[in-house]
C-alpha cells in the first residue's frame, strides 16, 4: 500500500536519471531552483528506522583522509591514549579538565591545524556530550593563541546533532561564520545536525543559503544529506527531486549517494526500487560497500525474501559482532514469520551471536510466540521465565491465545495453571480464555472440584462468567453424569435468557 502511495514518479524516468548517474555523464549545469517543495514537515516520522541507515559519518566520505603515514598514526595513537583518559573520568569535569590541560595542550599545539582536536571528537563519537565538554574545552582555553579551524568546528557541530541540542548546533555554526570560517563543510555539518534530528525544512533552509553564498559551493555530499532527510521522512518525490537536480549540475555521485536511497526505499517499502538501485551499482563503476551488503540484509529481512537475505548474511556475517546485531534480530523476525521447516534451528543460530546482557523485550515475545506455535513446550516455558526474570509484561491477547493454546495441545493443565498465577501477577494481559481453557482442561481428565474453583479465580480478576463459561460448565457436568449440576446450570442459563440447548 505504501509502496503505492509513494511510487509519484514514472518508475522508467528513474531508472534512466540512476542509469546516467552509474555511468557519471556530464551534463550542461541547469537550473538549481527546482528542488523546492513547501511545508515540509519539521519532526521526524514515526516509521523511521534510525538503524536501518548509513552511519552520519559517511556523509562526509568524499574528504580527504589523512595519509596513513607514520606521523598520523603516531597522533592519532596519543590522541587515543588521551581519549581513554578523559573516558576514565567522564563523570568529574573538574579532572576531564585537568586531564586536557596536562596534556591536551601539547599535544594540539603540535598540530596547529586542528587535526588532532578532530580526531579526538572522532575517536569520542560513541559519547558525543564528552565530545562536545573536550571542544568546548579547546575553544575557552586555547583560541586565543591557535585559533579554531573550520574543521573543528565542523564535528562539533555534527557532535551537537548527535546529543539532539539543536541551538548550540546554530550557535557554533554563527560563531564560525563571524570567524569568516565558513565553508561547504561548515554547512554540511550543520545540514547533518539538522537531519539527524528530522528537521527537514530547516535543513532545506540551510542548503538554500549554501547556494547563495559566494565563496560556496554544494557538493555531493551536501545533496546525500538532503537524500538522507527526506529518506528518512519517507519523502521520496523529494528523494527525486535532488536526484534529478545532481544530474542537471552534472555531480558524479559517490557510494553514499547510492546507499541513502536504498535506505530510503527500505523506509518506505519499496522493495522493487531497493533491487533496482542495488542492480545498478552491480552493474556500474561504483560498486556496492559494506554498508550497502547490511543495507540490504535489511530490506531482504523486512521483506520476507529469505533466500536472497541467507545470500547477503552470507557476504557480511563476519562483520555481525561490530555492526550487526540490529539486523540479526531483524533477521530472526523474518525466520519468525516464514513457513520454513527448519525455521527454529537457524533462529537459534542466530540467538547465539546476540550478547546475553543485549535483551530486547519484543524479540523475548516472538520468540514465545514461536516456540508456542511448533508446540515445544519447555523452550516457550524457558522463553516466558526469561520475560517475567526481566519484568517483561505481555499486553496483547493473541500472544496470550497462543501461549494457551500450547499447553492446551500438548495437554499440560498443570503446567497452564501455574501461568496463570503468575501472570496476574506480573501484570500481563488477563483474558477469560485462560480461565475457559483451564476449565476444558481439568473437565477433560474429571478434575471437577478444580474446575469449579476457577470460578472463584475469575471473580478474584473481576471477570464475570459468560456463557461460554455455563456452556463449558453444562458440557462437563452431562460428560460425567452429574445430573443435580447439570440441571442447576441449565436453571441459571434460563435466568440470564441464554436458553436451553436442543440437546440439553
Amino acid at each position: 500500500m505504501m509502496k503505492t502511495v509513494w511510487r509519484i514518479h514514472d518508475v522508467l524516468q528513474k531508472e534512466a536519471v540512476l542509469q546516467k548517474f552509474s555511468s557519471c555523464y556530464t551534463i550542461g549545469r541547469g537550473s538549481a531552483n527546482t528542488l523546492w517543495i513547501r511545508g515540509l514537515a519539521s519532526k521526524p516520522s514515526s516509521s523511521s528506522k534510525p538503524a536501518a541507515w548509513p552511519h552520519v559519518f559517511t556523509l562526509f566520505a568524499d574528504r580527504r583522509s589523512p595519509a596513513d603515514s607514520l606521523v598520523n598514526q603516531d597522533m592519532r595513537e596519543k590522541v587515543s591514549h588521551l581519549k581513554d583518559e578523559l573516558l576514565a573520568y567522564s563523570g568529574d569535569a573538574e579532572m576531564f579538565e585537568k586531564i586536557l590541560a596536562d596534556k591536551g595542550v601539547s599535544l594540539f599545539s603540535r598540530y596547529a591545524d586542528g587535526s588532532a582536536v578532530v580526531e579526538l571528537l572522532q575517536q569520542l563519537k560513541s559519547s558525543p556530550g564528552l565530545a562536545v565538554q573536550a571542544f568546548d574545552w579547546r575553544r575557552r582555553q586555547l583560541d586565543c593563541w591557535s585559533p579554531m579551524t573550520v574543521e573543528e568546528y565542523s564535528k562539533a557541530i555534527v557532535m551537537a546533532g548527535r546529543l539532539k541540542n539543536i541551538d548550540l548546533a546554530a550557535k557554533l555554526f554563527k560563531e564560525a561564520s563571524n570567524k569568516r570560517l565558513k565553508s561547504t563543510s561548515l554547512y554540511n555539518a550543520l545540514m547533518t545536525a539538522y537531519m539527524i534530528n528530522g528537521l527537514a525544512v530547516k535543513c532545506q533552509s540551510v542548503f538554500r543559503d549554501l547556494k547563495r553564498e559566494a565563496t560556496c559551493t554544494p557538493t555531493i555530499v551536501t545533496y546525500n544529506i538532503l537524500i538522507s532527510v527526506f529518506g528518512r521522512l519517507m519523502l521520496i518525490d523529494h528523494m527525486a527531486a535532488t536526484l534529478r537536480e545532481i544530474n542537471d549540475l552534472g555531480i558524479c555521485p559517490n557510494v553514499g549517494t547510492y546507499n541513502y536511497l536504498i535506505a530510503g526505499y527500505i523506509t518506505a517499502w519499496m522493495w522493487d526500487d531497493v533491487e533496482k538501485t542495488y542492480r545498478i551499482m552491480k552493474a556500474g563503476s561504483i560498486k556496492p560497500d559494506l554498508t550497502t551488503h547490511l543495507l540490504m540484509l535489511r530490506g531482504y529481512a523486512h521483506s520476507g525474501k529469505l533466500e536472497n537475505m541467507e545470500e547477503m548474511y552470507e557476504l557480511v556475517k563476519g562483520h555481525v559482532d561490530r555492526y550487526g546485531i540490529p539486523l540479526i534480530r531483524s533477521m530472526i523476525c523474518a525466520y519468525s514469520k516464514s513457513s520454513d521447516v527448519n525455521k527454529v534451528q537457524k533462529i537459534e543460530e542466530l540467538m547465539r551471536l546476540i550478547p546475553k546482557d543485549d535483551y530486547r523485550p519484543w524479540l523475548n515475545v516472538i520468540l514465545i510466540c514461536l516456540y508456542a506455535k511448533e508446540d515445544l513446550l519447555d523452550q516457550m516455558e524457558n522463553s516466558i521465565n526469561e520475560a517475567f526474570s526481566c519484568n517483561t509484561s505481555v499486553t496483547t491477547v493473541g500472544v496470550m491465545h497462543c501461549i494457551i493454546s500450547s499447553y492446551f495441545r500438548n495437554n499440560a493443565v498443570d503446567k497452564l495453571a501455574n501461568f496463570v498465577s503468575r501472570a496476574e501477577c506480573a501484570g500481563w494481559k488477563i483474558c477469560r480464555s485462560l480461565y475457559h481453557c483451564k476449565m476444558v482442561m481439568y473437565s477433560s481428565q474429571k478434575r471437577l472440584i478444580e474446575m469449579e474453583k476457577v470460578l472463584s479465580e475469575m471473580d478474584k480478576v473481576n471477570l464475570d462468567f459468560s456463557k461460554k463459561t455455563l456452556w463449558i460448565l453444562l458440557k462437563a457436568y452431562k460428560t460425567w453424569g452429574e445430573r443435580d449440576k447439570l440441571h442447576q446450570v441449565l436453571g441459571i442459563m434460563c435466568r440470564h435468557g441464554y436458553g436451553i440447548p436442543i440437546n440439553g
